[in-house]
């Protein structure tokens, strides 16, 4: 296994271990099988859990984390839920691995939360991506988020993206927002 070039998920706790300084509450926009969830419940004071799959929130439920705060709602609806500011918030765009392919994030949904989820996010806040266009949906996703992290105000926000460049079927690539 390399060092740097890992999965996805791997990079981004990585990114959020070496960068976060303060860790008082993690926001997790897509559940799925929770391990980002159990990354930050390790890591911060607090996390907040979305996902709109009833599987997803009651499979996590039966690990009793009593820093985890499970909503089974969509992502696109954070300012409803959620009432205080975040240091980190993460997706994990797609499907739910071993579920139902047909329901997946939506560039219209995902894009509103983004934007939600730059207003929630503190100074110092990283926001992380993983964006998975091996899909429709996903190409979608990918094209949206992209253009536009590309014009957010350089003055305030710092967007990279991470991919690979030597593997085939559209692997997945992250992308980081750093708030200034």
């Amino acid at each position: 296994m390399f060092k740097l070039v890992k999965d996805i998920s791997s990079l981004s706790h990585d990114i959020i271990d070496k960068y976060i300084e303060n860790k008082n509450l993690a926001i997790d926009c897509t559940l799925g099988n929770g391990y980002d969830s159990d990354f930050l419940s390790e890591n911060f004071n607090k996390v907040i859990a979305f996902d709109i799959q009833e599987m997803a929130i009651t499979n996590y439920k039966n690990k009793n984390k009593d820093n985890v705060y499970l909503i089974q709602d969509s992502h696109d609806k954070l300012n409803e839920y959620v009432k205080e500011s975040a240091d980190c918030i993460i997706y994990n765009l797609g499907f739910l691995p071993g579920g139902n392919k047909e329901i997946t994030t939506m560039k219209d949904s995902t894009m509103n939360s983004i934007i939600q989820a730059l207003d929630l996010l503190n100074e110092g806040g990283i926001i992380l991506i993983a964006i998975y266009s091996g899909h429709n949906e996903g190409a979608r996703e990918k094209t949206c988020i992209l253009e536009f992290a590309e014009n957010l105000p350089k003055n305030k926000y710092g967007a990279m993206k991470f991919e690979y460049v030597n593997r085939n079927n559209n692997p997945p690539m992250l992308l980081c927002i750093e708030k200034k």
